[in-house]
């Protein structure tokens, strides 16, 4: 089975309602980026990240997944798939998505403050006072600015076995995941869906100006 490698970013999910992460004067919902995604923000106002958090959490426990999402699912009837994807929402996993990689983390996850390893399902509020089973705060289990990446390894080693690349709703502006396209092998076929696609057409990827929903029904007609 050809082995197609996908490639998600908040646009993925902007259909089903989530909000796209931050618009271009750099607030993500009104705030300050740097004051609720750095670890700096949390040891200064943890009540303020939570609280960020957990309005996120609720937004996704009441949206659902879109045609896009499901179509990606059932493209593993005929390929092996491999979705990488910036988002912390789990809405490809309930779209039936069997291989999913969480480059930024994951919403409905917490971890300990002090062991990183220490991660367990959260899919209710965290408040201060929720702790691990040693005794450390848990925060959310999100890949903030100025942390370590640790899945990018993981989705290097994905990318380099690509048959077939698709990126859907990111402007492949963030490092390091804008960097994982360069991975792929040479001349791989590459489809690239986004409203405002962030370079042309070239002899190997096509660019298709259009949201998710549509774009990846017209990716799966050609394939």
């Amino acid at each position: 089975m050809k082995h197609v490698v996908v490639l998600t970013g908040a646009g993925m999910s902007a259909e089903s309602g989530l909000k796209t992460f931050r618009d271009e004067n750099g607030l993500w919902e009104g705030h300050d980026v740097m004051k609720v995604a750095t670890p700096e923000g949390f040891a200064r106002n943890p009540e303020l990240v939570l609280e960020f958090y957990n309005q996120r959490r609720r937004q996704l426990l009441k949206v659902e997944p879109n045609s896009a999402h499901y179509d990606l699912a059932q493209l593993e009837n005929n390929y092996k798939v491999s979705i990488i994807t910036q988002n912390v929402d789990d809405l490809h996993e309930r779209a039936g998505s069997s291989n999913v990689v969480h480059l930024h983390g994951e919403l409905l996850k917490a971890r300990s403050s002090f062991n990183e390893s220490d991660i367990m399902d959260w899919k209710t509020d965290l408040v201060t006072g929720d702790t691990c089973s040693q005794g450390y705060q848990m925060r959310p289990h999100i890949v903030w600015f100025g942390e370590a990446v640790p899945m990018i390894d993981n989705a290097i080693n994905i990318c380099t076995t690509a048959d077939i690349l698709m990126i859907i709703g990111t402007s492949m502006q963030v490092y390091p995941a804008a960097s994982l396209m360069h991975y792929v092998p040479e001349n791989t076929p590459t489809f690239f869906i986004d409203p405002k696609p962030a370079f042309e057409s070239q002899s190997n990827i096509t660019v298709i100006a259009e949201p998710a929903t549509t774009g990846v029904k017209k990716v799966l007609k050609r394939l």
